[in-house]
């Protein structure tokens, strides 16, 4: 095109400075009101102005222990009931009292105990407090629910033997846990167990083992214009120890087996990937040097996409699309475990170069990898407590081993602080190369590869 007159040229910026990258600022969670019901137990309110959906959080300590051993499974059923009906509703006029006030309840067990949910508009609090004081205090139990409760777990069992994650754990547990120990079996008990279960036996459980005096409470969301302590003394306050209540008693930890350092592939003829897990013991939020480092060194082994685990196995070589590394704390004790799939054809060299990695952090890790791995968790902790339920999740928690989330702030500082000399001591510690492992696909395929590379003794057993 001819006549029209040339672009005037752009001039060309300066060159920026890069900005300067300064270290990570200490993040502190919002400070709780702490207070006392008349019945023992202990609260927590937490004011977060603008969210107008409460959270409120019960952690009721109930070790798994005291489930008896020819109905385990019956917490579980008993927690799935609680709102079931009520000595005053039915199941059904229940649940539309819920729904009339959009109250969500919600409850489930776990190693430490009972856990119960409540979110509720904030000028609906004292109707829902209401509701879910029902359900502690006078549950139905109805004998149709029970049953159907029964069934849907019994259901999922068998599902669980089907997923090659559930499958693994299962496995690890039976095998890194002691034989006659409550955490070598399932949670949520066993197909034999769990059909031995009757409604006698949840209302006896739930009168024995579910109390206020050593529970607590956490409220989290816009407090302002409420009297929180007042709106929770005149429901949850008014609930009573029932007679037959039997206190959990001082905490056990769960004993380990002795053989644990030994490797158990379960076959599933024709599975085209292999699920590992690799586990040892670690150490609980109580540990004497300090919990801060495991959650920074399970970061930094495996736990983001950037980490050792992922560089070798799933950018190098393709094998994954990622395995996860953690240290999980129990109430005493705890667990390095380390979970993941791979392709079928490659699970004998993953395992060894998974091993490589795992043993590797005995040597030490770098000043660059500890400081990326710490800014990153951080830099991050204003988002990942950035809600009321986040906040009530994590105060719920830690209130099970005698925290709040002061606990969590003070780790946060010392995350912010830490050094790769500190790293490394913390991970040789409990990291010694005496690992259980568990691989979940087709044996024929990688065991006489696995025994080969002579990492303990091999156990091939059936789905």
């Amino acid at each position: 095109m001819t006549g029209m007159p040339p672009r005037p040229r752009m001039p060309v910026p300066e060159a920026l400075p890069r900005p300067n990258v300064v270290a990570p600022q200490p993040y502190s969670l919002p400070r709780p009101t702490r207070f006392q019901l008349s019945n023992g137990a202990q609260g927590l309110a937490y004011d977060l102005p603008g969210q107008y959906v409460l959270s409120v959080r019960m952690a009721i300590p109930m070790p798994l222990r005291v489930e008896p051993r020819e109905l385990e499974g019956v917490a579980t059923i008993m927690a799935r009931t609680l709102d079931e009906g009520t000595a005053r509703h039915t199941s059904v006029e229940f649940a539309r009292l819920m729904e009339r006030r959009g109250v969500a309840i919600g409850c489930g067990v776990g190693n430490s105990g009972l856990s119960v949910e409540l979110d509720v508009a904030k000028h609906h609090l004292a109707y829902g407090l209401d509701l879910l004081r029902q359900c502690l205090v006078e549950p139905a139990f109805p004998e149709d629910e029970i049953a159907r409760q029964i069934a849907t777990r019994l259901a999922e069992i068998e599902q669980e033997r089907s997923v090659a994650s559930h499958r693994a754990a299962a496995e690890f547990a039976a095998t890194f846990f002691a034989p006659g120990a409550r955490a070598s079996r399932p949670v949520g008990g066993t197909a034999d167990t769990v059909s031995a279960i009757t409604r006698d036996a949840v209302v006896a459980f739930h009168a024995r083992h579910v109390g206020p005096v050593e529970a607590t409470v956490v409220v989290a969301g816009d407090l302002a214009g409420l009297d929180v302590v007042a709106e929770v003394e005149a429901t949850l306050g008014q609930w009573q120890t029932p007679a037959g209540y039997l206190s959990p008693g001082a905490w056990q930890p769960a004993l380990l087996a002795d053989d644990r350092a030994r490797i158990v592939v379960v076959d599933r003829p024709g599975s085209v990937q292999t699920e590992l897990m690799v586990g040892s013991p670690g150490p609980d939020r109580h540990h004497p040097k300090g919990w801060a480092p495991y959650p920074l060194l399970g970061f930094l082994v495996g736990g983001s996409p950037t980490a050792r685990i992922d560089t070798v196995l799933r950018e190098d070589k393709g094998y994954t699309y990622g395995i996860r590394s953690t240290f999980r704390p129990r109430r005493r004790g705890g667990i390095f475990v380390t979970a993941g799939s791979v392709r079928s054809e490659v699970s004998s060299d993953a395992l060894r170069l998974l091993l490589d990695v795992l043993d590797g952090g005995r040597e030490g890790f770098r000043s660059d990898e500890v400081d990326q791995a710490a800014q990153f968790l951080v830099l991050t902790a204003p988002s990942r407590y950035a809600t009321a339920d986040t906040i009530a999740d994590e105060a719920a928690s830690l209130s099970y081993d005698g925290l709040d989330t002061e606990f969590t702030s003070r780790n946060l500082g010392e995350v912010a602080r830490m050094d790769a000399e500190r790293a490394g001591a913390a991970y040789r510690e409990f990291v010694d190369g005496r690992w259980t492992i568990v691989l979940v696909g087709d044996a024929a395929g990688f065991v006489d590869d696995v025994r080969a590379l002579g990492r303990g003794d091999v156990t091939v057993v059936p789905n």
